[in-house]
């Protein structure tokens, strides 16, 4: 018999698994602190860190949150051993689903633009290429 993925929302102690998750799936970069980045989540009622649960161990994870206007979906990871089994698109269909719930009438992500099989991903889930430019700007000094 094949066990269930559970997904529930994080709570503080998941913070070390989700972040060893992150970097495992290559999602952490030096100038995020993924930690604070969960912590903050956890903190905010427009936020959540959801958790897919198998056989006792966090496998998959994803954070949401909403603008007031749009949602947003990061850190979505899969332990690398369980990708392929259709966690990914259980963890997307439950942050649409979240975010749904909030009222958000529209989702969005960031994906680095070189990552063409998380793109394709996303693209067989339904998500496009939108006609806009994304501009940042940096308020503190990143840490390289």
């Amino acid at each position: 018999m094949t066990a269930t993925l559970d997904i529930r929302p994080c709570v503080d102690a998941d913070r070390d698994a989700v972040v060893a998750l992150w970097s495992a799936c290559g999602l952490v970069v030096p100038w995020n602190d993924p930690a604070a980045d969960f912590v903050l989540a956890l903190s905010k009622d427009n936020s959540a860190v959801l958790a897919g649960v198998l056989d006792g161990r966090v496998v998959a994870s994803v954070m949401v949150g909403q603008d007031g206007h749009r949602g947003w979906i990061y850190y979505l990871a899969v332990d690398p051993t369980h990708q392929g089994r259709g966690f990914g698109r259980r963890m997307v269909a439950e942050a649409e689903s979240w975010l749904a719930a909030a009222g958000m009438p529209k989702v969005q992500l960031l994906v680095r633009n070189t990552n063409e099989r998380v793109l394709a991903f996303y693209e067989r889930l339904g998500y496009a290429k939108p006609p806009t430019m994304l501009m940042q700007k940096w308020l503190t000094n990143p840490s390289p």
